[in-house]
């Protein structure tokens, strides 16, 4: 058995399997949790299962009980909390149950950890969130920077940040909180707005969707690729001492940019008109609008100037941020989903084919 033993929480997330392969390369013996659920959904880590250093628990962040037993089981030297309700605009809709996991859930970790007598023994990463910063105070931002969260899912997350800080300094714990900017991937989920640009250029460049509706075009964020930002929440749990790291790529977009180069790579060149709700995204070959706006996508706080300093990391890490540019992201988003849209168009044709045989009585 491995010396070197992590518990993922949030294991089928996007993040929770690029780590699991980072630290599965490194020789660890990498143990995921995972909901009891009646549907699967654990595609992103389908490709893990079956390893022999790769194990999965049931367990939930609202029910300290289940918490509890797997970590005295597995006994792991590093814990990652990545999991999370992480969708800001749904935590408008569920603010108590996203307080309760995305809070609580963190108070449940660090003290699992303090009563199976691990604090000696177990490093702890959380996830944090530039969110934090909100209604930001300053740009960009750093680890000095004021927090001013602007939804219940930042307010939820700041106080896992200070419930970690306080278990650090009350019972000398080695736990961190990694203030990570908006990292993304072909893994994302297809209700994130990058996600749900790069599925929709995929789609309407294949004849497959009308239109992309979008909320504030004009919200500036700091974009990098997650499988770049798993190896620093494994840094920072390498460093000879816990601390807290903001974690980006100090460059700025908006998500007219995104959908600008998006569109771009499937051949379709788009042209901004108009202002807030009434802007749209124009084909500039065929004159047909792409993108428009939807207010039902606007939230009732909206964080829009999100600009991350990752020097300390950079620094103090030897973290390289520029690993993955924004554009080469944008890029691998969308030929990920150009193949997923064949793939589903290739199945449909396979299911039409067989019902004409079927109805035909060529196939019985």
């Amino acid at each position: 058995m491995s010396d070197k033993i992590a518990l993922i929480t949030g294991v089928t997330g996007q993040d929770g399997s690029f780590l699991s392969e980072f630290l599965l390369d490194k020789a660890y013996e990498v143990h995921g949790i995972i909901r009891r659920s009646s549907t699967d959904y654990r595609e992103r880590i389908a490709h893990l299962e079956g390893r022999p250093r790769f194990h999965l628990h049931y367990a939930d962040l609202n029910d300290s009980l289940s918490i509890m037993q797997v970590v005295s089981r597995v006994r792991p030297t590093e814990i990652y909390n990545l999991a999370a309700q992480s969708h800001v605009q749904v935590s408008f809709d569920a603010p108590e149950y996203t307080a309760n996991t995305d809070a609580v859930g963190v108070l449940r970790i660090l003290e699992a950890v303090r009563l199976c007598g691990l604090t000696d023994r177990c490093r702890i990463y959380q996830a944090g969130t530039s969110e934090l910063y909100g209604k930001v105070e300053a740009v960009p931002q750093n680890e000095q920077t004021p927090f001013h969260p602007y939804s219940p899912y930042a307010v939820a997350k700041l106080y896992g940040y200070w419930i970690v800080k306080e278990y650090r300094e009350a019972y000398g714990m080695f736990c961190c909180t990694g203030i990570l900017f908006n990292h993304e991937s072909e893994r994302r989920g297809e209700t994130f707005v990058t996600r749900k640009i790069t599925l929709a250029a995929a789609r309407i460049a294949q004849g497959k969707q009308e239109k992309l509706l979008l909320g504030n075009l004009s919200s500036m964020r700091d974009w990098g690729y997650a499988r770049d930002y798993v190896e620093c929440m494994w840094l920072m749990l390498q460093h000879d001492r816990p601390e807290d790291y903001v974690i980006a790529t100090g460059q700025q977009h908006s998500v007219r940019d995104f959908c600008t180069l998006a569109f771009k790579q499937v051949g379709i060149e788009l042209d901004f008109v108009g202002t807030g709700t009434e802007e749209k995204g124009i084909d500039r070959k065929t004159g047909r609008v792409i993108v428009e706006v939807s207010p039902d996508f606007y939230r009732p706080t909206d964080v829009v100037n999100l600009l991350g300093d990752a020097s300390k990391a950079r620094r103090e890490l030897g973290w390289n941020p520029d690993r993955t540019s924004f554009e080469r992201l944008v890029q691998i988003m969308v030929e990920a989903d150009l193949k997923k849209v064949a793939t589903e168009q290739a199945v449909e044709r396979i299911r039409t084919n067989l019902a004409e045989f079927l109805e035909k009585g060529i196939v019985k």
